[in-house]
């Protein structure tokens, strides 16, 4: 029963192998195609500006809930932690390690002419 189970498990697979391997590559996209795909991407980027307007307009809301409860109970409304942007990395070599310390000094003390 098992041995049955475990060979019909590989032919089906053989099987959909071999069925996948002659699928035809996509056709190339055609001048309406593209202007489609122009338009759908114009529209998902209105679509998630207009959610991040969305979004940011949430969160003021909620903050001025925020505040407004604090000063109702009486509390001190914290002061906003200013948050800085990202910069972005910066290509840093990094420093060698261990024994090869010794090998990067003997590199740069060597002109690249001695290597002949």
């Amino acid at each position: 029963m098992k041995t049955r189970i475990a060979v019909a498990t590989l032919l089906l697979a053989l099987g959909a192998g071999a069925a996948w391997a002659k699928l035809p590559p996509p056709p190339p996209p055609d001048e309406k195609a593209k202007e489609a795909a122009e338009a759908k991407k114009e529209k998902d980027k209105a679509a998630a500006e207009k959610a991040k307007a969305d979004q940011a307009a949430a969160e003021e809301v909620a903050v001025k809930n925020y505040q407004a409860n604090m000063k109702k109970m009486g509390k001190p409304i914290p002061k906003p932690t200013p948050v800085a942007a990202a910069s972005p990395p910066t290509a840093a070599k990094a420093a060698p390690q261990g024994n090869t310390a010794k090998a990067a000094a003997d590199a740069k003390a060597k002109p690249a002419d001695a290597k002949k």
